[in-house]
Protein backbone atom coordinates (compact mmCIF):
# COMPACT_ATOMS: atom_id res chain seq x y z
CA UNK A 1 0.00 0.00 0.00
CA UNK A 2 1.44 3.69 -1.10
CA UNK A 3 2.38 5.68 1.94
CA UNK A 4 0.31 8.53 1.04
CA UNK A 5 -2.71 5.75 1.78
CA UNK A 6 -1.89 5.28 4.99
CA UNK A 7 -3.59 7.12 8.29
CA UNK A 8 -0.95 9.01 10.42
CA UNK A 9 -1.34 7.90 13.74
CA UNK A 10 0.64 10.37 15.89
CA UNK A 11 2.06 9.18 19.36
CA UNK A 12 3.58 10.93 22.52
CA UNK A 13 5.59 8.60 24.47
CA UNK A 14 8.16 9.01 27.29
CA UNK A 15 10.52 6.25 27.45
CA UNK A 16 10.01 6.06 31.37
CA UNK A 17 6.21 5.31 31.41
CA UNK A 18 5.25 1.51 31.46
CA UNK A 19 1.70 2.86 30.31
CA UNK A 20 2.93 4.21 27.78
CA UNK A 21 4.97 1.71 26.34
CA UNK A 22 2.33 -1.11 26.59
CA UNK A 23 -0.05 1.23 24.63
CA UNK A 24 2.71 1.47 21.83
CA UNK A 25 2.87 -1.89 21.62
CA UNK A 26 -0.73 -2.09 20.73
CA UNK A 27 -0.32 0.38 18.39
CA UNK A 28 2.31 -1.23 16.32
CA UNK A 29 -0.12 -4.28 16.47
CA UNK A 30 -2.97 -2.58 15.11
CA UNK A 31 -0.78 -1.00 12.40
CA UNK A 32 -0.19 -4.36 11.26
CA UNK A 33 -3.99 -4.75 10.76
CA UNK A 34 -5.16 -1.44 9.57
CA UNK A 35 -3.95 0.72 6.92
CA UNK A 36 -2.29 3.52 9.53
CA UNK A 37 1.16 5.06 9.82
CA UNK A 38 2.62 5.64 13.15
CA UNK A 39 4.60 8.84 13.77
CA UNK A 40 6.53 8.92 16.79
CA UNK A 41 6.80 12.22 18.97
CA UNK A 42 8.56 12.30 22.21
CA UNK A 43 6.82 13.92 25.47
CA UNK A 44 7.77 14.05 29.10
CA UNK A 45 6.80 12.95 32.60
CA UNK A 46 9.54 15.35 34.07
CA UNK A 47 7.93 18.62 32.23
CA UNK A 48 4.53 17.64 32.87
CA UNK A 49 4.85 17.48 36.75
CA UNK A 50 7.23 20.01 37.15
CA UNK A 51 4.86 22.39 38.63
CA UNK A 52 2.20 19.60 39.83
CA UNK A 53 2.25 18.38 43.53
CA UNK A 54 3.87 15.45 43.51
CA UNK A 55 4.85 12.94 45.93
CA UNK A 56 8.79 13.24 46.81
CA UNK A 57 9.64 9.31 45.81
CA UNK A 58 7.88 10.33 42.15
CA UNK A 59 10.06 13.45 41.82
CA UNK A 60 13.21 12.38 42.13
CA UNK A 61 11.93 8.93 39.75
CA UNK A 62 11.44 11.97 37.43
CA UNK A 63 15.29 13.40 37.35
CA UNK A 64 16.17 10.05 35.99
CA UNK A 65 13.52 10.67 33.46
CA UNK A 66 15.78 13.47 31.47
CA UNK A 67 18.01 11.44 30.18
CA UNK A 68 16.27 9.14 27.74
CA UNK A 69 13.84 12.07 26.02
CA UNK A 70 17.43 13.82 25.72
CA UNK A 71 18.55 11.18 23.38
CA UNK A 72 16.12 10.74 21.69
CA UNK A 73 15.63 14.19 20.73
CA UNK A 74 19.20 14.11 19.72
CA UNK A 75 18.52 11.01 17.50
CA UNK A 76 15.63 12.84 16.05
CA UNK A 77 17.58 15.90 15.41
CA UNK A 78 20.43 13.39 13.60
CA UNK A 79 18.69 11.16 11.87
CA UNK A 80 14.75 12.15 11.22
CA UNK A 81 11.85 11.60 13.06
CA UNK A 82 11.61 8.11 11.47
CA UNK A 83 14.46 6.47 14.02
CA UNK A 84 12.03 7.50 16.96
CA UNK A 85 10.45 4.08 16.79
CA UNK A 86 13.58 1.90 16.88
CA UNK A 87 15.08 3.26 19.56
CA UNK A 88 12.09 3.51 21.46
CA UNK A 89 11.23 -0.16 20.87
CA UNK A 90 15.19 -1.11 21.88
CA UNK A 91 14.59 1.72 24.99
CA UNK A 92 11.45 0.20 26.30
CA UNK A 93 12.37 -3.41 26.10
CA UNK A 94 15.24 -2.80 27.93
CA UNK A 95 13.85 -0.91 30.40
CA UNK A 96 10.23 -2.38 31.25
CA UNK A 97 11.17 -6.36 30.27
CA UNK A 98 14.45 -6.93 31.11
CA UNK A 99 14.22 -4.20 34.34
CA UNK A 100 17.81 -1.96 32.80
CA UNK A 101 18.45 1.99 34.75
CA UNK A 102 18.61 4.42 32.84
CA UNK A 103 22.44 5.24 31.79
CA UNK A 104 25.18 5.57 29.66
CA UNK A 105 25.70 1.98 29.14
CA UNK A 106 21.96 1.80 29.04
CA UNK A 107 21.61 4.44 26.09
CA UNK A 108 24.72 3.01 24.40
CA UNK A 109 23.39 -0.43 23.94
CA UNK A 110 19.67 0.98 23.00
CA UNK A 111 21.56 3.44 20.08
CA UNK A 112 23.53 0.70 19.23
CA UNK A 113 21.11 -1.87 18.73
CA UNK A 114 18.94 0.50 16.92
CA UNK A 115 21.69 1.19 14.52
CA UNK A 116 22.23 4.63 15.56
CA UNK A 117 25.47 6.59 17.23
CA UNK A 118 26.12 5.60 20.11
CA UNK A 119 27.88 8.76 20.87
CA UNK A 120 24.57 10.18 21.29
CA UNK A 121 24.56 8.75 24.49
CA UNK A 122 26.21 12.30 25.14
CA UNK A 123 22.42 13.54 25.19
CA UNK A 124 21.42 12.30 28.45
CA UNK A 125 23.20 15.01 30.28
CA UNK A 126 23.15 17.71 28.37
CA UNK A 127 20.07 20.55 28.43
CA UNK A 128 21.30 21.25 25.33
CA UNK A 129 17.95 19.99 24.24
CA UNK A 130 15.63 20.94 26.95
CA UNK A 131 14.33 23.21 24.50
CA UNK A 132 13.26 20.77 22.02
CA UNK A 133 12.09 17.90 24.44
CA UNK A 134 9.72 20.87 25.88
CA UNK A 135 8.74 21.87 22.37
CA UNK A 136 7.69 18.77 21.14
CA UNK A 137 6.18 17.88 24.65
CA UNK A 138 4.00 20.77 24.14
CA UNK A 139 3.19 20.09 20.94
CA UNK A 140 1.29 16.72 21.71
CA UNK A 141 -0.03 18.41 25.16
CA UNK A 142 -1.44 21.46 23.31
CA UNK A 143 -3.64 18.83 21.65
CA UNK A 144 -5.27 17.52 25.14
CA UNK A 145 -4.81 19.80 28.03
CA UNK A 146 -2.49 19.52 30.88
CA UNK A 147 -5.04 16.85 32.65
CA UNK A 148 -3.57 13.90 31.09
CA UNK A 149 -0.13 11.76 30.96
CA UNK A 150 1.50 9.75 28.44
CA UNK A 151 0.61 8.52 25.59
CA UNK A 152 -0.92 11.45 23.58
CA UNK A 153 -2.48 10.16 20.25
CA UNK A 154 -3.62 11.90 17.80
CA UNK A 155 -5.70 10.57 14.86
CA UNK A 156 -7.19 12.79 11.83
CA UNK A 157 -7.31 15.60 14.05
CA UNK A 158 -8.37 13.43 17.21
CA UNK A 159 -6.45 13.50 20.20
CA UNK A 160 -6.69 11.42 22.84
CA UNK A 161 -4.74 10.12 26.22
CA UNK A 162 -4.58 7.41 26.19
CA UNK A 163 -5.82 4.31 25.68
CA UNK A 164 -4.14 2.02 28.68
CA UNK A 165 -4.72 -1.12 28.65
CA UNK A 166 -3.10 -4.20 30.17
CA UNK A 167 -1.84 -6.51 28.93
CA UNK A 168 -1.35 -4.75 25.60
CA UNK A 169 -4.40 -6.51 23.17
CA UNK A 170 -3.05 -8.67 19.79
CA UNK A 171 -5.03 -9.51 16.80
CA UNK A 172 -8.22 -8.63 16.70
CA UNK A 173 -8.99 -7.46 20.35
CA UNK A 174 -6.49 -4.59 19.00
CA UNK A 175 -8.14 -3.50 16.37
CA UNK A 176 -11.43 -3.80 18.44
CA UNK A 177 -10.08 -1.26 20.63
CA UNK A 178 -8.78 1.14 18.35
CA UNK A 179 -11.92 1.34 16.71
CA UNK A 180 -13.61 1.81 19.66
CA UNK A 181 -11.04 4.76 20.77
CA UNK A 182 -11.85 6.21 17.67
CA UNK A 183 -15.33 6.21 17.88
CA UNK A 184 -15.77 7.84 21.25
CA UNK A 185 -12.93 10.47 20.32
CA UNK A 186 -14.14 11.72 17.32
CA UNK A 187 -17.68 12.34 18.88
CA UNK A 188 -18.38 16.22 19.10
CA UNK A 189 -18.54 17.14 22.99
CA UNK A 190 -16.50 14.42 23.87
CA UNK A 191 -14.20 14.45 27.17
CA UNK A 192 -13.44 11.92 28.98
CA UNK A 193 -14.08 7.63 29.94
CA UNK A 194 -12.45 6.68 32.91
CA UNK A 195 -12.54 3.70 35.80
CA UNK A 196 -9.66 2.90 38.44
CA UNK A 197 -6.79 0.81 37.38
CA UNK A 198 -7.04 -2.87 39.18
CA UNK A 199 -4.05 -4.72 37.50
CA UNK A 200 -0.31 -3.58 37.21
CA UNK A 201 1.36 -3.31 33.72
CA UNK A 202 1.84 -6.76 32.15
CA UNK A 203 5.02 -6.53 30.02
CA UNK A 204 4.76 -10.18 27.64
Amino acid sequence: MAKDALTPVDFWFDPLCPWAWLTSRWILEVEKLRPIEVRWHVMSLSVLNEDKDVSEGYRQGLKDAWGPVRVCIAAEQKHGPEVLGRLYTEMGTRRHHEKQRFGRPFFEEALTAAGLDPALADAAESTDYDEAVRASHKDGIDRVGQEVGTPVIEVEGNAFFGPVVSPSPRGEAAVKLFDGVLAVASTDGFFELKRSRTRDPIFD
